[in-house]
């Protein structure tokens, strides 16, 4: 009989008591715990398990758990005599970051405070015995959410302490989503104080800490050992590249089939169910599946950007709109079926996306948005060089998604596009006016004055939406080589019928005589037939009349359109 699809649980004890669906993922806890690894850091994009499998770690080894054989003795983990005699033994706490999304640091600071002042609330009662003293007892009562940071960065430490002086044993410390408040302080601009709070804490609890046992914490990104981890020599990282526990967050394409089987899921859905949602791959194993995805299509039994529709795609969405030029033509070819190839480092420094095209990309793969089709290494000596493609069917739809709305006020954009079609210049600038007027500063937030800004933010952008739009009928080129020099923008259509499209962006430059957009244009017009930018299109056997030819000109966020 097939289970109960149940979405959004994420408690373990509540899965297993109730018989929803669930694909074991226990032989985790043995791998793990036989690693006899102290600290364990383990990096999966989001909605990947890393939640119900700390709340699974929690259940297995918690004293609280004490005697609940019934959630695991029908799962792998029991087969093993040594670890039946562990389950319920340890004290163990645990935490999750997973919703400290706040824009400043003092509201981020006060719910890490909040969440840790909860914890002890739930101990209060141990301060009774005799164990304790009354020293314990003023310093557990400094605990709130208004503590101070030192009384913070001591706060865990000092709970482990008292906790493994009542029951004998060392604490087990289970951290979640480590990472979400930082990506957050990225964005907001609170990452230098966030990260000082952040680094005396993790120190006090995972470094100088002799009542812990041992400990997780699992993230989607592993931030530099020179931001937070400075002091943690004990730290075992495991990233996507890595080997270890690569089955045990997502799901194994024998799992899906499986899980689809006993849904009585049609025979050949499971070809477009990995079109969908396979493509991630952890260590050496390939083919592991978005679970978040698949678990919903399986309640749904229809296709959708399931995962890719929840929360998360902030920062990913403003690297690539606020980014430079070139990340934008990478993301072009990325958005067509491209390979892009990059240099990757797995610690994610944060200061250096605004710098570092490749930190970028590092953070896109970390996240599951990219995927690892091979890797390059001439000589012993080179930097490993990755080649990089979009993950599934789903993530460039999530990407289409994030494009499309770029643009979305009064949808300028395709209004724009029919104009041009049109062939009609007059609302062909109105158009491009408000397009430009919106989006100009939203491409590019460096803080200038607007006419002194990068415009090619803007039009690669611009590009990306053509693209998004117009993938249907067209093949949108940007900046390559035809004829005898380089064009902007090429609407090559899939159907030789269809009329193509050739633009030239230039920007207002008095120094080069041009006295007036009106100038420009004719220059940008000038250039698309002395380079011959329609030789391409030409030999495709497009007729030279279905080729339509526009230069632009811009100063600042103000447009004009001349047709050749």
């Amino acid at each position: 009989m097939a289970r109960e699809i149940a979405i959004g649980i994420q408690d373990f004890s509540n899965l297993i008591e109730n018989k929803y669906f669930y694909i074991d993922k226990t032989s985790f806890i043995s791998e793990w715990w036989n690693s006899g690894d102290a600290v364990t850091l383990i990096m999966r994009p989001r909605r990947f398990g890393k939640t119900l499998n700390m709340s699974m770690l929690e259940c297995f080894f918690s004293n609280k758990f004490e005697g609940r054989a019934d959630l695991f003795e029908s799962l792998d983990i029991w087969k093993d005599e040594k670890f039946r005699k562990l389950q319920g033994t340890y004290p163990v706490i645990f935490l999750s970051f997973a919703g400290i999304k706040f824009a400043d640091y003092r509201d981020t600071r006060v719910a890490i405070n909040g969440m840790i002042a909860d914890l002890y609330n739930q101990y209060e009662w141990m301060l009774g015995d005799k164990k304790f003293t009354d020293a314990d007892r003023e310093a557990f009562k400094e605990v709130s959410k208004k503590m101070d940071d030192p009384t913070a960065a001591l706060s865990l430490n000092r709970l482990c302490e008292w906790l493994y002086r009542y029951y004998g044993k060392k604490c087990i410390v289970l951290l979640d989503e480590y990472d979400t408040p930082m990506q957050e302080a990225y964005i907001n601009g609170f990452w230098g104080e966030l990260v000082a709070y952040t680094r005396a804490l993790f120190n006090n609890t995972f470094k100088t800490n002799p009542s812990l046992e041992r400990a997780v914490m699992t993230g989607i990104t592993r931030i530099s050992k020179e931001s937070i981890f400075s002091d943690l020599n004990n730290l075992t990282v495991v990233t996507t590249t890595s080997d270890r526990y690569a089955k045990a967050f997502g799901f194994t394409e024998e799992e899906v089939f499986a899980a689809m089987d006993e849904q009585g899921i049609p025979e050949d859905e499971k070809k477009n169910v990995k079109a969908w949602y396979d493509g991630f791959t952890f260590g050496k194993v390939t083919d592991i599946y978005n679970p978040w995805s698949v678990t919903v299509y399986l309640d749904e039994r229809k296709f959708d950007t399931y995962w890719a529709n929840t929360s998360g795609n902030g920062l990913v969405g403003k690297l690539i709109r606020e980014g430079n030029p070139d990340i934008k033509s990478d993301f072009e070819e990325l958005l067509k079926g491209g390979i892009l190839e990059a240099e990757i480092d797995e610690q994610i420094v944060y200061n250096q996306l605004d710098e570092d095209d490749n930190a970028i990309w590092s953070l896109l793969l970390a996240s599951g948005y990219l995927k690892v089709e091979g890797i390059i290494r001439p000589k012993p000596e080179d930097e490993s060089i990755y080649r990089l493609s979009i993950t599934n069917y789903e993530v460039r739809r999530m990407f289409g998604k994030m494009v499309k709305g770029w643009f979305q006020k009064e949808k300028a954009l395709s209004k724009f596009v029919s104009a041009m079609f049109r062939g009609d210049m007059e609302e062909m600038s109105v158009y491009m006016n408000k397009v430009a007027l919106n989006t100009f500063s939203f491409f590019d937030v460096s803080g200038r004055p607007s006419e002194s800004k990068e415009p090619e933010r803007f039009y690669h952008g611009f590009v990306l939406g053509l693209i998004v739009d117009k993938a249907e009928d067209y093949l949108v080129k940007s900046n390559r080589e035809s004829g005898y020099g380089r064009y902007d923008v090429v609407m090559e259509p899939k159907d030789a019928k269809n009329v193509a499209v050739i633009m030239e962006f230039k920007v207002l430059n008095r120094n080069a005589g041009e006295e007036s957009l009106e100038d420009t244009a004719k220059s940008a017009l000038k250039q698309i037939e002395e380079k011959k930018y329609d030789t391409d299109l030409l030999q495709r056997g497009i007729p030279a009349e279905n080729i339509l030819k526009y230069g632009f000109a811009f100063e600042g966020e103000k447009c004009l359109i001349r047709k050749a």
